[in-house]
């Protein structure tokens, strides 16, 4: 890629994750000649309008923003080419760009996402590593192109991911590693250096957006499994099952090595079915899960309620031996 230097970079970014490299662009002297962001959506129980942080964030820097409802809108993408953007840096926006945007930019558009491209592809690669039990992930920037993050990689920086790590922390690790790594991009850029490499199309998984259901336990699951997914889905959708037909969020869990003892006489044996509440563990609920493993529930917490310990939440919910957890 041609080196030249560059002056006019455009901004696309919306939650959280995007702030760092944000931040980093400014600190590094490429304050973007303008930032996009969504719209203000409506948020929280009142469903008051919120600003997404990427916007709050532009605004208190003082750099232009522009809010369009959609990317691919005439006068939108008229008010940027008048801008002549140079290129597009582009992290967790949020739409998807049409051809017409995507070639407006003279070196194209950079995206970096939060994973080791080509594996998890799309829009929660973060929590897809953690519930396929990754050991390592990492972020990629690389050129975008009209299909699902398919373009070819720029950068890449490996990053382990922790024993007990959640998708919260680990999102806050990957933002500051990718920040610097689109600084190290745009540089690289510059000055001529990089040398994108076509991704392998047999080697990419898909990470689908996900939805409160997605978090719904599955006790077929092997302990360590459901673990796993406990810290992908934290701190949303979260885990959670039913019982009695009600919702009970599975705050914090992990597996358990030894048989609990029982609640009582009756209570069933850890090959119980899936799901199946065994007793208390060292302070845990213990659950049967897939394989003969169990999970020892540790908190849990209903709708509008505080989170308890499990103890309190068994003595409170009055639990027999026996019951299942859906």
């Amino acid at each position: 890629m041609a080196g030249e230097a560059l002056e006019r970079v455009v901004f696309f970014g919306t939650p959280d994750f995007a702030l760092p490299t944000l931040e980093a662009l400014v600190a590094a002297g490429r304050a973007p000649a303008a930032v996009v962001s969504q719209p203000a959506r409506p948020a929280g129980r009142g469903r008051r309008l919120e600003e997404p942080p990427v916007a709050r964030r532009a605004r208190a820097l003082g750099l232009p923003l522009l809010q369009p409802e959609r990317v691919r809108a005439e006068p939108f993408l008229a008010e940027l080419a008048a801008l002549r953007p140079q290129v597009a840096v582009v992290v967790a926006f949020g739409q998807i760009f049409p051809r017409a945007l995507l070639e407006l930019p003279a070196h194209g558009c950079i995206n970096l996402h939060a994973s080791l491209l080509p594996r998890w592809r799309g829009a929660a690669p973060i929590q897809a590593a953690i519930a396929a039990g990754d050991r390592r992930t990492g972020v990629t920037t690389m050129q975008m192109e009209a299909g699902l993050d398919a373009g070819p990689i720029l950068l890449q920086e490996e990053v382990a991911i922790g024993a007990e790590e959640t998708a919260g922390k680990l999102g806050a690790r990957l933002a500051e590693r990718g920040a610097d790594l689109v600084v190290r991009t745009l540089a690289a850029l510059e000055a001529g250096a990089l040398a994108p490499v076509a991704q392998r199309e047999a080697d990419a998984t898909y990470a689908p957006r996900l939805t409160r259901a997605s978090g719904r336990a599955d006790w077929t699951l092997a302990a360590p499994a459901l673990f796993d997914r406990l810290r992908a889905y934290t701190p949303w959708p979260g885990l959670w099952a039913t019982l009695r037909e009600e919702p009970v969020k599975l705050v914090a869990a992990r597996p358990l090595d030894e048989a609990p003892p029982l609640l009582d006489a009756a209570s069933p044996r850890r090959d119980a079915p899936p799901g199946t509440v065994l007793g208390l563990a060292g302070g845990r609920l213990a659950v049967a899960c897939g394989g003969g493993t169990v999970l020892g529930l540790e908190t849990l917490q209903r709708p509008g309620r505080r989170a308890l310990d499990a103890a309190a939440f068994a003595n409170g919910a009055r639990l027999r031996a026996g019951e299942r957890l859906g």
